[in-house]
């Protein structure tokens, strides 16, 4: 069993003018997820807004999304970071490593959206696009828009300019009932040009509260080896309870017989 959670995250959005409503998120959210492969639970994950910090000289914001989990042999530690402006919506800094059972990867990247350039660490600059927005990043942007139902979206900011266009699917409206709650939800299906949990050959999709918050409730995809789920837990400001570190651990113990 093989899955990147977070690279399948790789989504995009739309080029838009700087925000001139609230955006529903600030410094300090934290969302924390069940996570499970069919019906097994296999570990949790973590969707945070760490606090502010600057990027080329930028005001941003600093997300923390992180898994962790295993199932019999196999061992997932992944971690994506990612700095951006949340006035435009645009990413200056994308970190992402993945640790899945054997596979190993360690990116870095700085985004230059004057010059629509990006940087890998350790290449050479490479084209980009305007406002590009990276994983992490993306499904905040989503909480900003209108999400009607029976509407398609095209977007064209995803950082890699030949994933581009990414398109969202707004599906359907209903209640959901997860660990943290029961919530009216909005249903929304990206889909984008590579691997993943979101894939053309795929289907994923993400409830997101229909309310002020948008808060992430849930995602369900389904793969050729099976479904991977994230079910949301708790949700609040501030840094990680001990709620949620004692069931990290016990996430990352070996699977009881």
């Amino acid at each position: 069993m093989r899955f990147s959670l977070i690279a399948g995250l790789a989504l995009a959005a739309q080029t838009v003018a700087a925000q001139t409503d609230p955006v529903p998120f600030k410094a300090g959210e934290r969302f924390s997820y069940n996570v499970k492969f069919g019906s097994l639970r296999v570990g949790s994950a973590t969707l945070a807004l760490t606090g502010s910090d600057t990027a080329h000289g930028k005001s941003v914001l600093h997300v923390l999304f992180a898994v962790q989990g295993s199932a019999l042999l196999y061992h997932v530690n992944d971690t994506t970071e990612s700095w951006f402006d949340p006035s435009t919506m645009t990413s200056y800094r994308f970190w992402q490593d993945v640790n899945e059972g054997g596979h190993h990867v360690h990116r870095r990247f700085e985004f230059y959206p004057e010059s629509q350039t990006m940087q890998q660490e350790g290449k050479q600059p490479e084209p980009s696009v305007s406002n590009p927005l990276d994983d992490a990043t993306f499904l905040y942007f989503v909480r900003t828009q209108p999400l009607v139902v029976g509407q398609t979206y095209s977007y064209d900011r995803y950082f890699r300019p030949k994933i581009n266009p990414v398109v969202l699917k707004v599906l359907r409206k209903e209640k959901v009932t997860v660990p943290a709650g029961t919530f009216a939800a909005i249903v929304v299906q990206p889909i984008f040009k590579t691997p993943g949990i979101f894939s053309e050959g795929g289907h994923a999709e993400v409830w997101v509260s229909d309310d002020s918050t948008r808060a992430v409730l849930q995602i369900k995809s389904k793969l050729s080896f099976g479904s991977l789920n994230l079910y949301l837990r708790t949700m609040g400001t501030g840094p990680e309870t001990a709620a949620d570190t004692a069931a990290t651990k016990e996430d990352s113990s070996p699977p009881r017989p």
